[in-house]
């Protein structure tokens, strides 16, 4: 039935235009969807490249070829990420030489128990 609606022309239509070459495999034809990046992949890009504000916003515009004002106004919506905090510690080898090591703390997932007050038991009477 979705055939007589021209259902599948149209996916496949949408599919040539956001997929790249086609290439046969031994297990059938394969496609690449390449999809744009978008203004929150060229934030998350350019606070990895420097730590100044005003230096990130610069990189993150240039890298979509935006105006300064419309990253502006996007980056309130992005979440800071947690900082991860590393050190290098060095430690001797077999043969006598030294190693760098990096150490890296990565903070815990676990959730901190909540007292909530349908589980806590109230005395009666």
């Amino acid at each position: 039935m979705s055939h007589i609606l021209g259902w599948r022309r149209t996916q496949s239509e949408s599919m040539t235009r956001k997929t790249g070459p086609a290439w046969n495999t031994k297990y059938g034809r394969r496609r690449v969807r390449q999809d744009l990046p978008t203004l929150a992949e060229a934030i998350a890009a350019a606070k990895d490249i420097s730590d100044e504000q005003g230096a990130q916003v610069e990189i993150a515009a240039s890298l979509m070829g935006i105006s300064r004002e419309q990253v502006m106004a996007e980056w309130p919506k992005m979440a800071p990420q947690p900082r991860v905090t590393s050190s290098i510690a060095f430690t001797a080898t077999r043969d006598g030489g030294q190693r760098a090591v990096i150490v890296e703390r990565k903070p815990s997932r676990r959730i901190a128990a909540v007292a909530r007050p349908s589980l806590v038991r109230k005395s009666v009477g």
